[in-house]
């Protein structure tokens, strides 16, 4: 990633310094660059486990007393003044025990955190999507159109099929990139809200139903079918969501 000519851009970029031109074009740039995507990843999970665990602990009053004590009676006449010794005593107290305990903590926070990260990603990319010119790189009703668009543009065959009888019309799809690789996001319309559907494949072939969740005001419904992960994100009601993905699990 050192030579990457965007990696410069990262600190910016999570660091919300980018102008909205700048930052569209970052984001752009993770679909296709798995390792500035995993330090990106890397990064929020290490702020947000830092963020969200009590780490400052003040030193007890009476270690600077027990610390002067030990010292050779020489080296009680220091230059600093004994207030300034103090405070450098407890600055490295401080360090030690956040080191100590980020050390210990850090994975149970990676683990605990990767669903919500995950929520976050793909509404992320919803919000991106709606942007203009972002939602579809292939534009159709026809869901034998929209499957063979996505054939050797990524390793596996995303199933596509169209809900317009039900009330939930196939608008087409594009590229997108989620939990770290290539995924496939599918467009959808219920009235006037889209719904962008993410599959890619799980590895294992495991079956679960649709849980539901909700971040920055939209919800996400995710589960597993036929070996693949799904994560379906709208700005619809649970309700309306949860019929959705029922019909996908069809």
């Amino acid at each position: 990633m050192a030579s990457d000519p965007y990696a410069s851009l990262l600190h910016a970029y999570l660091d919300s310094e980018l102008d909205l031109v700048r930052s569209l074009e970052f984001e752009e740039h993770l679909r296709t660059c798995p390792d500035c995507a995993q330090e990106i990843w890397t990064q929020q999970t290490l702020r947000q486990g830092l963020r969200s665990a009590n780490l400052y602990h003040r030193a007890p009053a009476a270690l600077e007393a027990r610390i002067l004590a030990a010292l050779p009676r020489e080296n009680k006449v220091v230059e600093m003044p004994r207030r300034n010794l103090w405070n450098w005593v407890a600055v490295a107290a401080a360090i030690l025990v956040a080191l100590a305990l980020t050390w210990r903590m850090l994975p149970s926070f990676l683990g605990r955190s990767q669903a919500d990260l995950l929520a976050q990603e793909v509404v992320a990319s919803h919000i991106r999507s709606l942007q203009p010119g972002h939602l579809l790189d292939v534009e159709s009703t026809d869901q034998h159109t929209v499957k063979p668009w996505f054939d050797g543009k990524i390793d596996f065959s995303p199933p596509v099929k169209d809900f317009a009888e039900d009330g939930f019309p196939l608008i087409g799809g594009r590229l997108d990139y989620i939990d770290h690789r290539p995924a496939a996001a599918l467009v959808y319309k219920r009235n006037k809200h889209f719904i962008n559907v993410y599959i890619w494949p799980e590895g294992e072939a495991k079956e679960s139903r649709a849980r539901l969740e909700s971040s920055a005001g939209y919800n996400i419904a995710f589960w597993e079918h036929a070996g693949m992960y799904f994560c379906a994100v709208s700005d619809l009601n649970t309700g309306e969501l949860q019929q959705f993905a029922q019909f996908l699990q069809l």
